[in-house]
């Protein structure tokens, strides 16, 4: 006992570093979204405004069907079958838009909290959806998850981001005194 209280190991080195490294790298995952689930169509014919793509809106019905046909969660199968599917054109702008921001969020670390948040929730949803799949499906979203948590609860964008660059320059603003960053 005397001899391994003896052997030290190395410290932790900088670990609001590899945090905040964390967090970009998941939102880098996360605004992949930009690029495969939005686009830019023309509002009124002149006015460029982002929408979730032809693709995503044409595919995210049929891969909830999948999701729901074989879930053993009665209440949200039944929640993706009675609701999601037939409102896919909102929940196709939800998902998209509300990855992009996670992304957005978390890659800059701005309003980290919020983001991670949102990540949870999205994440949570999708989890739910696909958890009757296997064990990889399980392992990715459980992984994810408890990440997001880490990111929020250790405030990893006051590292490396916005948030911590707001509460350094100015700490008297909004932005620094809420808990959403």
């Amino acid at each position: 006992m005397d001899s391994q209280a003896s052997v030290s190991s190395p410290p932790l080195r900088s670990p609001e570093r590899w945090l905040a490294f964390l967090r970009i790298a998941i939102g880098l995952w996360f605004v992949k979204a930009l690029f495969t689930k939005l686009s830019v169509i023309l509002l009124w014919g002149f006015l460029p405004v982002p929408s979730a793509s032809d693709r995503w809106i044409h595919l995210m019905p049929i891969l909830v069907a999948k999701y729901a046909e074989g879930n053993p969660v009665a209440l949200f199968r039944e929640f993706m079958q009675k609701v999601v599917i037939p409102h896919s054109n909102l929940f196709a702008q939800l998902t998209a838009f509300g990855e992009t921001a996670v992304g957005l969020g978390l890659v800059f670390g701005c309003l980290t909290a919020m983001a991670s948040g949102i990540g949870m929730f999205l994440v949570l949803n999708y989890g739910l959806a696909v958890q009757w799949q296997g064990s990889a499906q399980q392992g990715f979203h459980y992984t994810l998850l408890v990440s997001l948590v880490a990111i929020m609860a250790s405030r990893a964008g006051r590292h490396w981001g916005v948030d911590g660059w707001v509460r350094t320059r100015h700490s008297g603003s909004w932005l620094a005194r809420t808990r959403l960053g």
